[in-house]
């Protein structure tokens, strides 16, 4: 075979080689792609796999078939109760419609901006309707439900679908932050102050009754011991006088001994008596007879 014939037949392996390669395109598992011809859709492939088009004539346009995302900024927004809030909303959502998609907004940047715009001009009409408390209770599923219905019903030309909108931050600015806060202090204080005083109170309604109790329960031990003392007093005086009615010797004799007792049990004590004094009788003689001091016979 001469050297042009291998020449012209290398140059149509190439250019089938070339058209093959523009014919052929590869749709991944998390696109789908639009076919178009000079510049108009021809049509959608949502399967994955290798497909063929017209080499040249047509491309691909792919769009990916994934939850995506939209957080636009957050915004400064007045609630009912005129508070101001920044708000952080964002939005899920998945191109269900890739022609519809293309025909209105082209690409995920221009919806973007106008998805974006759409998510929070919707949240600042409904939480302009609301007060800070209900967001921060219960009731913010319920607002989140509501925005995502509006917001799904004005988007639905663009051929995607609202999976998601989620209000991700709502806070105070700072100055109304600041406001708040000194007012919580204000009121904590308040409370605390009180609290202080209803227990000052009680604290001295206790202490009131404790003494109260306490001169009751000493008073009534005082009377109950003045009466046991009379009683003792009353059952030794009838002791006393019942011995001494049985022996006055020995009753004189213990007396004296009692009278001792008394008087030696303080240390230091001086006492100036005559030796013949009745005091002593009893120190010489146990009977109370003579005394050994003076050595006469005692009386």
């Amino acid at each position: 075979m001469s050297r042009a014939k291998l020449a012209i037949l290398g140059g149509l392996i190439i250019f089938i080689g070339i058209a093959l390669n523009s014919a052929l395109f590869t749709v991944r598992e998390t696109e789908q792609v639009l076919v178009r011809q000079f510049g108009e859709v021809k049509r959608t492939v949502q399967e994955p796999g290798l497909h063929l088009k017209l080499p040249i004539l047509q491309d691909t346009l792919a769009y990916d078939n994934r939850v995506l995302s939209v957080d636009p900024p957050a915004e400064e927004m007045l609630l009912s109760d005129q508070k101001r809030i920044f708000v952080d909303a964002f939005a899920r959502y998945r191109i269900s419609d890739p022609l519809k998609f293309f025909q209105t907004v082209n690409d995920e940047v221009i919806f973007g901006n106008r998805f974006g715009n759409i998510l929070t001009s919707t949240v600042k009409e409904f939480v302009a309707q609301r007060s800070l408390e209900d967001l921060l209770s219960d009731k913010r599923n319920e607002i989140m439900q509501a925005i995502r219905d509006s917001v799904a019903n004005d988007s639905k030309d663009f051929g995607i679908e609202v999976v998601d909108i989620r209000i991700g931050r709502s806070e105070l600015p700072q100055a109304v932050s600041q406001t708040v806060y000194n007012r919580m202090v204000t009121e904590r204080q308040r409370q605390a102050s009180q609290l202080r005083a209803e227990g000052a109170e009680n604290a001295r309604r206790i202490t009131a009754e404790a003494d109260r109790q306490k001169v009751v329960i000493v008073a009534e031990a005082q009377r109950e011991g003045q009466v046991l003392r009379g009683e003792g007093d009353a059952a030794r005086n009838a002791i006393l006088g019942e011995s001494y009615g049985k022996d006055p010797d020995f009753f004189e004799f213990f007396r004296s001994l009692e009278a001792y007792k008394e008087t030696f049990a303080r240390p230091g004590t001086t006492m100036v008596l005559s030796p013949t004094s009745d005091f002593f009788k009893y120190f010489g003689n146990l009977e109370g007879g003579r005394n050994r001091v003076t050595g006469r016979q005692a009386k």
